[in-house]
């Protein structure tokens, strides 16, 4: 639907028909452009701000430093002040203006422009909250990557759910998205199994759960090695044997990989994640980490120390790093540079992003330093996203953490709880999977609550609970939106917007508070792109689900009258479903009808 908007010079950057509080800026930097020459309708636009509570927009005169005071320049733009279909009322405040919209614009066009972009999008696929701004861009993101044979800990979790929600971020910011799962599938520690599975290893038991039961070979394999020095030597020859490219030494290896796989794909799917690559450390051809170390070489950056390979970055305070040990075997670092090497030449990426926990803020540091010294010209394109630890999380009992264990214990005790209330569990198609899926959602927005960079106590209570800040509550707020079209079948379908009477709003603040927030939600996406903070989107969702429920007393729908207002709030009530399940699902999470 057309906006019924005056129409406006356009800015820059923005986008009124993806975002309508682009328009409502426009107009009130143009008021502003228009007042206080030689201001430019560009420079006034980046003044105007979100305002504090109550107040819609703010534009703070002293930044577009103006000759004059600022109650001089507040003056020119009040005088002569008349309301219009984009600004109520302005307000003067020492060296600030509060803009206040139009309630009744405010109200249509926001729920026009999500009804629009949910409905007929151009794409077919509901696209509100998305924007071109990456069009034609190629992201390459490497995530998750866990070490095949030893357990999916918690910090691969982490680096699994950010990485999953760039992913949906950049995709939904119109760029294409290659994402990778670089496993840890080489490196001495498949010498360590292969001495052990000659010992310890189970056909049966790796055919049930291939990861585990390799893990659980390691284990064994690595308590022998503290007493029996010999184990480690014989493990060292195995994995020279597999880099020397020995067949028989490699057949048992790949064997493991392809199991375990498997089995990780069936992991990511329970957690609404998918990648277009598994990749992994034995993929790097050897060709580009000798030619990374002829290059470095030839640049006089390689020392020798005992027959192993250094490179020498103390100038740029990143120490000393090592290439290649003393018996010619390849180290993570050395595959790391041979590995965006290739992925350069095959993806030619406009960036590469690597979610990376924070410990390992050095690792990458050298990495990048050392691509640059080497002259890519696309070394500047990586991108390091870090995050800090998880502390505490274990089962209930405190036992050893793979990740199946504690999704299954966050499932099996929201499932106790949707116990309690017979008669909704009993309603219920798939009470397992609603549990699951709660129980991820759980998990998951306990991760992503706070910045990123913060380390954060798992806390089981706190993550199953429907009471405040919580997943399971995000879940709750967009099946209770859901119900309303069961619960109103007289209501059901809605007329075309364009017969629906949005004034019948303008008179509420709940309406007027939630009209803004879901106003906003393309911004939130713009900001998140710039800082890849999952906790703006998961903020958001949750102001808007606490704005939900403060209108369900005063914004009736079942037992209202006047079925005009009825339609109309019931209409507020599915674009806020529409927006809540969009941002929930920017998250990876998968929002559900029925709880």
């Amino acid at each position: 639907m057309v906006s019924s908007l005056p129409s406006l010079p356009s800015v820059p950057g923005t986008d009124p028909s993806s975002c309508i509080l682009d328009a409502f800026r426009t107009a009130i930097a143009k008021r502003v452009s228009d007042a206080l020459p030689p201001l430019t309708l560009e420079q006034a636009y980046t003044g105007v701000d979100y305002g504090k509570k109550g107040v819609d927009f703010t534009v703070a005169l002293p930044r577009f430093r103006l000759p004059g005071k600022p109650d001089e320049l507040a003056k020119k733009i009040l005088t002569d002040f008349q309301p219009d279909d984009f600004v109520s009322t302005i307000t003067h405040d020492k060296q600030f203006l509060h803009f206040q919209l139009n309630t009744a614009s405010l109200i249509r066009e926001v729920l026009n422009q999500i009804h629009t972009l949910t409905y007929d999008s151009p794409t077919g696929k509901p696209s509100y909250g998305t924007n071109t701004s990456g069009a034609g861009k190629k992201l390459v993101i490497e995530y998750s990557s866990p070490n095949i044979a030893k357990s999916f800990h918690v910090g691969h979790l982490r680096s699994t759910i950010i990485g999953a929600f760039l992913d949906n971020l950049y995709k939904s910011c119109g760029w294409e998205v290659v994402s990778l799962n670089y496993l840890g599938d080489w490196g001495t520690q498949f010498g360590m199994i292969t001495t052990g599975y000659e010992k310890y290893g189970s056909q049966e038991e790796l055919e049930k759960d291939a990861i585990k039961h390799l893990y659980d070979v390691y284990v064994k394999v690595s308590k022998d090695a503290e007493t029996d020095p010999n184990v480690k030597v014989e493990a060292a020859k195995w994995f020279k044997r597999m880099e020397d490219g020995d067949e028989s030494a490699l057949a048992n290896w790949r064997v493991w990989r392809e199991m375990s796989v498997k089995k990780y794909i069936e992991e990511y799917e329970r957690l609404n994640v998918s990648f277009n690559v598994y990749t992994g450390e034995s993929e790097v051809g050897k060709e580009w980490q000798d030619r990374a170390l002829e290059r470095l070489e030839t640049m006089g950056l390689i020392s020798d120390a005992n027959g192993a390979k250094l490179v020498d970055l103390e100038k740029w305070k990143l120490g000393k790093a090592v290439l290649r040990k003393a018996d010619g075997t390849s180290i993570y670092l050395t595959r790391d540079i041979g590995g965006a090497i290739e992925r350069w030449e095959k993806y030619h990426f406009d960036k590469m992003i690597y979610v990376v926990a924070s410990q390992q803020d050095l690792h990458l540091s050298q990495f990048f330093k050392m691509l640059s010294l080497m002259e890519f010209p696309w070394a500047d394109r990586l991108e390091h996203v870090n995050y800090g630890l998880v502390l505490g999380m274990s089962t209930r009992k405190g036992t050893a953490v793979f990740l199946d264990q504690i999704v299954r214990e966050a499932s099996s005790v929201m499932h106790d709880q949707m116990k309690r209330n017979e008669e909704k569990y009993n309603n219920i198609e798939d009470p397992e999977m609603v549990a699951r899926e709660v129980g991820i959602t759980g998990i998951k927005i306990q991760d992503m609550a706070a910045k990123r960079i913060n380390n954060y106590t798992f806390n089981w209570d706190r993550m199953l609970s429907f009471e405040g800040d919580t997943g399971p509550y995000l879940q709750y707020a967009h099946v209770r939106l859901t119900s309303m079209e069961r619960k109103n079948p007289e209501l059901i379908p809605l007329p075309p917007p364009s017969q629906i009477d949005t004034s019948f709003l303008a008179s509420s603040q709940h309406a007027r508070d939630i009209a803004i927030l879901l106003g906003s939600y393309p911004d939130v996406v713009k900001t998140a792109l710039k800082t890849h903070e999952p906790s703006g989107v998961v903020t958001f969702a949750f102001r808007l689900a606490h704005a939900i429920s403060s209108a369900w007393e005063t914004l009736v729908v079942k037992g209202e009258e006047n079925k005009e207002k009825a339609r109309a709030r019931l209409w507020l009530y599915i674009c806020a479903r529409d927006v809540l399940g969009a941002s929930m699902r920017l998250l990876s999470i998968r929002p559900l009808e029925r709880m």
